[in-house]
């Protein structure tokens, strides 16, 4: 996916929030756990809460943690009965990761809905055909144009690209927010307020720019011509050798990583910190970074230089 392009703009205006509103309006957020899902409905919830609406609010999280499905509905207007958003009825899908926002399409209203989503890519280990490094893995393969041809407006951001540029990949979703913004006609400092009251007093600073990109990347995208380039693709297009970065003061010495480890590459030192042995063995299946309950693993997969190019 070209890291900033958008699938298909619109000149529509931001939904405006009246007392004649007479259906709830519907955010359907969808990611994986460990994106912070849970926190974009929240904002969003306390938002609409500050405007006078009734709002529900329904996810599944807890046991889907970190790796496993993540999902929560937010209705909210005048009056709201049910919490749930019935398929073909979400007004905004909000995704945080590609799949889990092309497995959502269907609850999105076909003529009206408006589709957000992180083009960052998780591949599951058990979706892997074999665990060598490079081998084809069984992940979504529409493209942006694909989507284009189903929704009525949507855009592919590379959210987690611009939340690491900034310094903290985990401030992914407050650019998605950001995005959101232009869509919903609530005011640039309620946003901002909001979004400042959900994150540790120590990151307000990289979330408030990850904000500003992502509604100024919007901005700029409803402006711009439409791209018909293919998502982005998955690790396995190319040759790359897995490695791993360990942060020694957050391991917690829980083993999970040692003991769940497909390719048994992890073990603890005389420190009881974990440390990759066999980095020979190592697929870079990402489960340990998965699982780690404390965020002291991370999987990089460094492109392998062509053997004409490493010559040279």
């Amino acid at each position: 996916m070209n890291e900033q392009s958008n699938i298909a703009a619109s000149t529509r205006e931001p939904v405006a929030f009246n007392a004649a509103l007479a259906e709830p309006f519907n955010v359907l957020i969808v990611g994986v756990g460990g994106q912070g899902v849970i926190m974009v409905s929240k904002v969003l919830a306390s938002l609409a809460q500050a405007h006078g609406f009734e709002v529900k609010q329904s996810e599944v999280h807890g046991m889907a943690k970190r790796g496993g499905t993540v999902f929560s509905h937010v209705r909210f207007g005048p009056k709201v009965w049910s919490p749930t958003i019935a398929k073909g009825e979400a007004d905004v899908l909000i995704a945080l990761e590609w799949a889990e926002g092309l497995r959502w399409l269907p609850h999105l209203r076909r003529d009206t809905g408006v589709f957000i989503c992180d083009t960052k890519r998780i591949v599951p280990p058990f979706a892997c055909r074999s665990r060598r490094p490079g081998a084809p893995m069984r992940y979504s393969t529409e493209t942006a144009e694909q989507v284009s041809a189903y929704v009525s407006e949507a855009y592919a951001i590379d959210a987690t690209r611009m939340a690491e540029e900034l310094g903290n990949d985990r401030a992914a979703n407050v650019v998605l927010l950001g995005a959101l913004s232009t869509v919903l006609e609530f005011s640039l400092p309620e946003w901002e307020r909001t979004v400042t009251s959900f994150v540790p007093k120590k990151t307000i600073a990289v979330n408030t720019a990850a904000f500003e990109l992502g509604r100024n990347w919007i901005a700029e995208a409803k402006t711009a011509p439409p791209s018909d380039m293919p998502a982005r693709s998955a690790p396995t297009q190319t040759n790359y050798t897995p490695r791993l970065e360990i942060t020694d003061a957050w391991c917690k010495s829980c083993e999970i990583c040692v003991k769940l480890c497909p390719e048994h590459c992890l073990e603890l030192d005389a420190d009881r910190i974990a440390k990759l042995v066999a980095p020979e063995k190592c697929t870079g299946c990402r489960l340990c970074e998965w699982l780690c309950p404390d965020f002291a693993i991370r999987v990089h997969l460094d492109a392998e230089q062509p053997a004409l190019e490493a010559a040279r």
